[in-house]
């Protein structure tokens, strides 16, 4: 097992969650008044908590963990805004929610098929996946939640 290439997908995921953490802290400053807001904060703090598992273990294998997300999530955020400020809602922004979590599970999901990932990697990397399917999940509920209400 190479080292680099943990130290890869490691970065990967960490440079997703953040893109996690940001697209939630957006979403409660874009809708601090929305009923969703205390969701949207707690869930960027338990990401924010899931970047420090992965980058101490990034660390420990001699990595340097990144503090940035993507360009791709920033240019996601802006259309997001857009979509709110046009009258999109708690709606517009329950269904990006979900976008980016399917996504980020997707990402944690490849990982977690890598057999060229050493075991104490991959047991980071399921904690960190706990979180993940825990985020996803209550996302996609909400977001059934709104549509039955429609």
């Amino acid at each position: 097992m190479s080292a680099n290439h943990e130290i890869a997908k490691l970065d990967d995921l960490i440079t997703t969650t953040i893109d996690s953490v940001r697209g939630y802290e957006h979403s409660a400053e874009k809708a601090p008044e929305s009923r969703y807001a205390p969701f949207f904060e707690r869930m960027a703090t338990e990401r924010r908590a899931v970047v420090a598992d992965l980058s101490e273990r990034s660390r420990a294998l001699g990595g340097t963990p990144t503090e940035h997300g993507s360009t791709a999530a920033t240019v996601h955020r802006f259309f997001e805004s857009m979509r709110t400020a046009l009258g999109g809602g708690d709606e517009a922004v329950i269904a990006e929610v979900e976008r980016g979590e399917d996504y980020l599970k997707e990402e944690f999901e490849r990982v977690l098929k890598d057999d060229k990932i050493s075991a104490e990697t991959m047991a980071v990397v399921r904690a960190a996946f706990a979180s993940v399917l825990r985020g996803h999940d209550e996302a996609s509920a909400l977001k059934h939640e709104r549509e039955a209400a429609a």
